[in-house]
Protein backbone atom coordinates (compact mmCIF):
# COMPACT_ATOMS: atom_id res chain seq x y z
CA UNK A 1 0.00 0.00 0.00
CA UNK A 2 1.21 3.49 -0.57
CA UNK A 3 1.62 5.66 2.10
CA UNK A 4 1.27 9.52 1.97
CA UNK A 5 3.65 9.79 4.57
CA UNK A 6 6.10 8.25 2.94
CA UNK A 7 9.12 10.40 2.82
CA UNK A 8 10.06 8.52 -0.46
CA UNK A 9 7.01 10.46 -2.04
CA UNK A 10 7.44 14.26 -2.38
CA UNK A 11 3.93 14.96 -2.27
CA UNK A 12 0.62 12.62 -1.26
CA UNK A 13 -1.52 13.99 -4.36
CA UNK A 14 -1.58 15.58 -7.78
CA UNK A 15 -5.09 17.06 -9.16
CA UNK A 16 -5.02 18.01 -12.46
CA UNK A 17 -7.49 19.60 -13.96
CA UNK A 18 -7.85 20.77 -17.59
CA UNK A 19 -9.43 24.35 -19.22
CA UNK A 20 -11.03 25.11 -22.21
CA UNK A 21 -12.42 28.22 -22.43
CA UNK A 22 -13.77 28.45 -18.55
CA UNK A 23 -10.89 30.28 -17.06
CA UNK A 24 -13.37 31.88 -14.21
CA UNK A 25 -14.32 28.46 -13.46
CA UNK A 26 -11.14 26.64 -13.11
CA UNK A 27 -10.09 30.01 -11.08
CA UNK A 28 -13.31 29.36 -8.51
CA UNK A 29 -11.62 25.72 -8.36
CA UNK A 30 -8.38 26.45 -7.42
CA UNK A 31 -9.87 28.79 -4.85
CA UNK A 32 -12.07 25.78 -3.76
CA UNK A 33 -8.84 24.06 -3.22
CA UNK A 34 -6.88 25.97 -0.76
CA UNK A 35 -8.24 24.12 2.36
CA UNK A 36 -7.31 20.78 0.68
CA UNK A 37 -4.22 21.81 0.51
CA UNK A 38 -3.55 22.92 4.04
CA UNK A 39 -4.94 19.35 5.04
CA UNK A 40 -3.22 17.24 2.60
CA UNK A 41 0.44 19.14 3.46
CA UNK A 42 2.74 18.60 -0.08
CA UNK A 43 -0.49 18.12 -2.40
CA UNK A 44 -0.19 19.97 -5.95
CA UNK A 45 -2.33 21.19 -8.56
CA UNK A 46 -1.38 21.00 -12.28
CA UNK A 47 -3.84 22.72 -14.52
CA UNK A 48 -3.70 22.29 -18.12
CA UNK A 49 -4.99 24.69 -21.33
CA UNK A 50 -6.16 22.54 -23.84
CA UNK A 51 -5.19 25.76 -26.77
CA UNK A 52 -9.03 27.23 -25.47
CA UNK A 53 -7.79 30.36 -27.78
CA UNK A 54 -9.07 33.05 -25.55
CA UNK A 55 -7.89 35.08 -22.44
CA UNK A 56 -7.59 31.28 -20.31
CA UNK A 57 -3.90 31.52 -20.81
CA UNK A 58 -3.36 35.28 -19.36
CA UNK A 59 -5.91 34.93 -16.47
CA UNK A 60 -5.28 31.59 -14.90
CA UNK A 61 -1.43 32.05 -14.51
CA UNK A 62 -2.02 35.66 -13.11
CA UNK A 63 -4.71 34.42 -10.47
CA UNK A 64 -2.26 31.52 -9.39
CA UNK A 65 -0.01 34.32 -9.16
CA UNK A 66 -1.77 37.05 -7.66
CA UNK A 67 -3.46 34.85 -5.22
CA UNK A 68 -0.18 32.95 -3.99
CA UNK A 69 -1.24 29.81 -4.94
CA UNK A 70 2.82 29.33 -7.38
CA UNK A 71 3.94 26.82 -4.35
CA UNK A 72 1.16 24.65 -4.83
CA UNK A 73 -0.58 25.23 -8.90
CA UNK A 74 1.28 25.29 -11.66
CA UNK A 75 -0.31 26.24 -15.33
CA UNK A 76 0.54 24.15 -18.60
CA UNK A 77 -0.56 25.64 -21.93
CA UNK A 78 -1.07 23.23 -24.73
CA UNK A 79 -1.00 22.98 -28.04
CA UNK A 80 -3.70 21.69 -29.30
CA UNK A 81 -7.43 20.39 -27.94
CA UNK A 82 -7.07 16.86 -27.93
CA UNK A 83 -9.73 16.29 -25.62
CA UNK A 84 -10.73 15.40 -21.91
CA UNK A 85 -7.97 12.39 -21.86
CA UNK A 86 -5.71 14.02 -24.18
CA UNK A 87 -5.39 17.62 -21.56
CA UNK A 88 -5.36 14.80 -18.30
CA UNK A 89 -2.20 12.81 -20.08
CA UNK A 90 -0.05 15.63 -21.07
CA UNK A 91 0.03 16.57 -17.15
CA UNK A 92 -0.02 13.02 -15.75
CA UNK A 93 2.50 11.14 -18.16
CA UNK A 94 5.76 13.58 -17.38
CA UNK A 95 4.98 13.30 -13.63
CA UNK A 96 4.81 9.40 -13.73
CA UNK A 97 8.35 9.26 -15.44
CA UNK A 98 9.61 11.54 -12.89
CA UNK A 99 12.21 9.96 -10.13
CA UNK A 100 9.70 9.94 -7.33
CA UNK A 101 5.93 10.41 -8.99
CA UNK A 102 3.14 10.70 -6.24
CA UNK A 103 1.17 8.25 -5.33
CA UNK A 104 -2.17 9.35 -6.25
CA UNK A 105 -3.70 11.42 -9.15
CA UNK A 106 -6.78 13.23 -8.85
CA UNK A 107 -8.91 14.01 -12.10
CA UNK A 108 -10.75 16.88 -11.38
CA UNK A 109 -13.55 19.12 -13.74
CA UNK A 110 -12.59 22.88 -13.89
CA UNK A 111 -16.40 23.23 -13.41
CA UNK A 112 -16.38 21.82 -10.13
CA UNK A 113 -15.77 23.72 -6.46
CA UNK A 114 -14.18 21.18 -4.00
CA UNK A 115 -16.48 20.80 -0.21
CA UNK A 116 -13.54 20.94 2.54
CA UNK A 117 -12.33 17.71 3.33
CA UNK A 118 -13.40 15.81 0.08
CA UNK A 119 -9.82 15.22 -0.99
CA UNK A 120 -8.56 14.23 2.29
CA UNK A 121 -11.64 11.85 2.39
CA UNK A 122 -10.84 10.25 -0.97
CA UNK A 123 -6.88 9.96 0.01
CA UNK A 124 -8.20 8.46 3.52
CA UNK A 125 -10.53 5.77 1.47
CA UNK A 126 -7.36 4.76 -0.56
CA UNK A 127 -4.86 4.51 2.23
CA UNK A 128 -7.03 2.15 3.95
CA UNK A 129 -8.05 -0.10 1.09
CA UNK A 130 -4.87 -1.09 -0.47
CA UNK A 131 -6.94 -3.42 -3.22
CA UNK A 132 -9.01 0.28 -4.59
CA UNK A 133 -7.66 1.47 -7.94
CA UNK A 134 -9.84 4.12 -8.54
CA UNK A 135 -12.34 6.14 -6.77
CA UNK A 136 -15.12 8.84 -6.77
CA UNK A 137 -16.64 11.86 -5.42
CA UNK A 138 -19.92 12.45 -4.63
CA UNK A 139 -21.04 14.92 -7.05
CA UNK A 140 -23.84 17.93 -6.30
CA UNK A 141 -25.55 20.58 -6.62
CA UNK A 142 -24.69 23.47 -5.32
CA UNK A 143 -27.87 23.44 -2.80
CA UNK A 144 -26.16 20.03 -2.07
CA UNK A 145 -28.80 17.92 -4.38
CA UNK A 146 -26.63 14.48 -5.29
CA UNK A 147 -26.04 13.92 -8.56
CA UNK A 148 -25.27 10.57 -10.37
CA UNK A 149 -21.87 9.64 -10.07
CA UNK A 150 -21.54 5.92 -9.76
CA UNK A 151 -22.55 4.18 -12.90
CA UNK A 152 -22.55 0.27 -13.48
CA UNK A 153 -20.82 -0.74 -17.49
CA UNK A 154 -22.51 0.21 -20.54
CA UNK A 155 -24.25 -3.18 -21.88
CA UNK A 156 -26.36 -4.13 -24.34
CA UNK A 157 -29.20 -4.66 -21.41
CA UNK A 158 -28.56 -0.89 -20.66
CA UNK A 159 -28.58 0.17 -23.80
CA UNK A 160 -32.17 -1.71 -24.33
CA UNK A 161 -33.53 -0.33 -21.20
CA UNK A 162 -32.30 3.71 -22.12
CA UNK A 163 -33.74 2.98 -25.70
CA UNK A 164 -37.13 1.79 -24.51
CA UNK A 165 -37.71 4.13 -21.20
CA UNK A 166 -40.77 1.31 -20.56
CA UNK A 167 -41.26 1.25 -16.89
CA UNK A 168 -41.91 -2.83 -16.87
CA UNK A 169 -39.01 -3.01 -18.80
CA UNK A 170 -36.83 -1.20 -16.77
CA UNK A 171 -37.87 -2.67 -13.57
CA UNK A 172 -36.86 -6.48 -15.26
CA UNK A 173 -33.68 -4.95 -16.15
CA UNK A 174 -32.72 -2.87 -12.91
CA UNK A 175 -29.79 -4.48 -12.58
CA UNK A 176 -28.38 -3.95 -15.50
CA UNK A 177 -29.40 -0.30 -15.64
CA UNK A 178 -26.57 2.05 -16.44
CA UNK A 179 -27.62 4.33 -13.53
CA UNK A 180 -28.12 2.05 -10.39
CA UNK A 181 -29.82 3.64 -6.95
CA UNK A 182 -27.88 6.05 -5.74
CA UNK A 183 -26.05 5.43 -2.62
CA UNK A 184 -25.44 7.22 1.00
CA UNK A 185 -22.86 4.55 1.87
CA UNK A 186 -19.51 4.24 0.64
CA UNK A 187 -19.78 1.01 -2.22
CA UNK A 188 -18.13 -0.83 -4.83
CA UNK A 189 -19.10 0.44 -8.44
CA UNK A 190 -18.39 -0.56 -11.77
CA UNK A 191 -17.24 3.20 -12.76
CA UNK A 192 -16.92 6.77 -11.64
CA UNK A 193 -17.65 10.05 -13.57
CA UNK A 194 -14.09 11.35 -13.73
CA UNK A 195 -15.19 15.25 -12.80
CA UNK A 196 -13.73 14.15 -9.15
CA UNK A 197 -11.97 10.92 -9.31
CA UNK A 198 -8.75 9.68 -7.86
CA UNK A 199 -6.61 6.84 -9.03
CA UNK A 200 -3.50 5.04 -7.69
CA UNK A 201 -0.34 5.82 -9.52
CA UNK A 202 -0.48 1.14 -10.05
CA UNK A 203 -3.13 1.45 -11.83
CA UNK A 204 -1.65 3.46 -14.62
CA UNK A 205 1.65 1.88 -14.13
CA UNK A 206 -0.30 -1.22 -14.74
CA UNK A 207 -2.78 -0.60 -17.45
CA UNK A 208 -1.59 3.11 -18.92
CA UNK A 209 -2.53 6.21 -19.47
CA UNK A 210 -6.53 7.30 -20.39
CA UNK A 211 -7.26 6.36 -23.98
CA UNK A 212 -6.70 9.71 -25.88
CA UNK A 213 -8.72 8.04 -29.22
CA UNK A 214 -11.89 9.12 -27.17
CA UNK A 215 -12.24 12.95 -27.53
CA UNK A 216 -14.48 13.52 -25.00
CA UNK A 217 -17.22 11.01 -22.80
CA UNK A 218 -16.44 7.14 -21.90
CA UNK A 219 -13.19 7.66 -21.72
CA UNK A 220 -13.50 7.28 -17.95
CA UNK A 221 -15.87 4.52 -18.25
CA UNK A 222 -13.29 2.96 -20.73
CA UNK A 223 -10.61 3.25 -18.19
CA UNK A 224 -12.46 1.85 -14.97
CA UNK A 225 -13.28 -0.82 -17.18
CA UNK A 226 -9.37 -1.92 -17.99
CA UNK A 227 -8.53 -1.42 -14.55
CA UNK A 228 -11.38 -3.88 -13.34
CA UNK A 229 -9.65 -6.50 -15.80
CA UNK A 230 -6.34 -6.35 -14.72
CA UNK A 231 -7.76 -6.48 -11.14
CA UNK A 232 -8.62 -3.13 -9.34
CA UNK A 233 -11.58 -2.14 -8.04
CA UNK A 234 -13.40 0.96 -8.07
CA UNK A 235 -15.45 2.60 -5.38
CA UNK A 236 -18.20 5.00 -4.60
CA UNK A 237 -16.97 7.66 -1.69
CA UNK A 238 -20.16 10.04 -0.67
CA UNK A 239 -18.38 11.38 1.87
CA UNK A 240 -16.06 12.94 -0.36
CA UNK A 241 -18.40 16.28 -1.90
CA UNK A 242 -17.95 18.07 -4.75
CA UNK A 243 -20.27 20.58 -5.76
CA UNK A 244 -20.26 20.23 -9.75
CA UNK A 245 -21.92 22.36 -12.25
CA UNK A 246 -22.72 20.00 -15.02
CA UNK A 247 -22.52 21.00 -18.64
CA UNK A 248 -20.55 24.21 -17.89
CA UNK A 249 -17.36 22.66 -19.74
CA UNK A 250 -18.88 20.98 -22.61
CA UNK A 251 -22.11 23.07 -23.12
CA UNK A 252 -23.82 19.07 -23.54
CA UNK A 253 -25.21 18.15 -20.09
CA UNK A 254 -26.20 20.97 -18.57
CA UNK A 255 -29.85 19.56 -17.28
CA UNK A 256 -30.73 22.95 -16.13
CA UNK A 257 -30.96 24.01 -19.97
CA UNK A 258 -32.75 23.08 -23.06
CA UNK A 259 -31.13 20.11 -24.67
CA UNK A 260 -28.96 20.64 -27.37
CA UNK A 261 -28.19 18.64 -30.66
CA UNK A 262 -25.81 15.61 -29.39
CA UNK A 263 -21.62 16.47 -31.28
CA UNK A 264 -20.57 14.06 -33.11
CA UNK A 265 -18.16 13.09 -30.78
CA UNK A 266 -20.51 11.95 -28.41
CA UNK A 267 -21.42 9.29 -30.50
CA UNK A 268 -17.34 8.41 -31.46
CA UNK A 269 -16.75 7.75 -28.14
CA UNK A 270 -20.03 5.49 -27.45
CA UNK A 271 -19.17 3.26 -30.66
CA UNK A 272 -15.70 2.99 -29.96
CA UNK A 273 -16.23 2.17 -26.50
CA UNK A 274 -18.91 -0.94 -27.85
CA UNK A 275 -16.33 -2.17 -30.49
CA UNK A 276 -12.99 -2.17 -28.38
CA UNK A 277 -14.36 -3.85 -25.53
CA UNK A 278 -17.01 -6.21 -27.04
CA UNK A 279 -16.28 -6.59 -30.80
CA UNK A 280 -18.25 -5.22 -33.91
CA UNK A 281 -21.10 -7.84 -33.69
CA UNK A 282 -22.24 -6.97 -29.86
CA UNK A 283 -22.01 -3.34 -31.43
CA UNK A 284 -23.87 -3.40 -33.58
CA UNK A 285 -26.86 -5.67 -31.77
CA UNK A 286 -26.16 -2.31 -29.21
CA UNK A 287 -27.56 0.21 -32.14
CA UNK A 288 -30.46 -1.90 -33.16
CA UNK A 289 -32.11 -2.36 -29.64
CA UNK A 290 -31.28 1.62 -28.59
CA UNK A 291 -32.49 3.18 -32.08
CA UNK A 292 -35.61 0.67 -31.99
CA UNK A 293 -36.33 1.60 -28.22
CA UNK A 294 -36.18 5.08 -28.82
CA UNK A 295 -38.06 5.12 -32.02
CA UNK A 296 -41.12 3.19 -30.22
CA UNK A 297 -40.78 6.01 -27.23
CA UNK A 298 -40.84 8.42 -29.61
CA UNK A 299 -43.96 7.42 -30.37
CA UNK A 300 -45.01 6.80 -26.97
CA UNK A 301 -44.09 9.93 -26.21
CA UNK A 302 -46.13 12.01 -28.61
CA UNK A 303 -49.09 9.79 -28.39
CA UNK A 304 -49.15 10.24 -24.28
CA UNK A 305 -48.60 13.84 -24.79
CA UNK A 306 -45.08 13.81 -22.69
CA UNK A 307 -42.57 16.83 -22.70
CA UNK A 308 -39.73 16.15 -25.38
CA UNK A 309 -36.58 16.42 -23.37
CA UNK A 310 -34.43 15.14 -26.21
CA UNK A 311 -31.29 16.45 -27.77
CA UNK A 312 -32.61 17.39 -31.33
CA UNK A 313 -32.15 15.23 -34.15
CA UNK A 314 -31.28 12.41 -31.72
CA UNK A 315 -32.09 9.37 -33.39
CA UNK A 316 -31.24 10.42 -36.52
CA UNK A 317 -27.76 11.30 -35.46
CA UNK A 318 -27.54 8.25 -33.45
CA UNK A 319 -28.26 5.96 -36.88
CA UNK A 320 -25.94 8.51 -39.08
CA UNK A 321 -23.34 7.66 -36.65
CA UNK A 322 -23.84 3.77 -36.10
CA UNK A 323 -21.89 1.00 -36.82
CA UNK A 324 -24.12 0.53 -40.02
CA UNK A 325 -22.78 4.10 -41.51
CA UNK A 326 -19.66 4.34 -39.68
CA UNK A 327 -18.59 0.75 -40.11
CA UNK A 328 -16.41 -1.09 -37.16
CA UNK A 329 -13.07 0.63 -37.73
CA UNK A 330 -11.68 2.36 -34.89
CA UNK A 331 -8.32 4.15 -34.17
CA UNK A 332 -5.82 2.47 -32.30
CA UNK A 333 -5.78 3.32 -28.20
CA UNK A 334 -3.25 5.85 -27.40
CA UNK A 335 -2.33 5.25 -23.84
CA UNK A 336 0.79 5.21 -23.66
Amino acid sequence: MSNSSDPNHPYPLLVVIVNYRTSSLTIDCLRSLVSEVQSLPGMRVAVADNASGDSSTEQIPAAIASEGWSEWASFVPLDRNGGFAFGNNALIRPVLQSPNPPPYFLLLNPDTIVRPGALKALVDFMETHPDAGIAGSRLEDPDGTPQESAFRFHTLASEFDFGWRLGPLSKLLKNWAAVPPLSQEICQTDWVAGASMIVRREVFEKIGLMDEAYFMYCEEMDFCLQANKAGWSCWYVPESRVVHLVGQSSGVTDTKAAPKRMPTYWFDSRRRYFIKNYGFLYTALTDVCWASGFAAWRVRRAVQGKPDRDPPNYLKDFLLNSVFFKGGEIEKSKNY
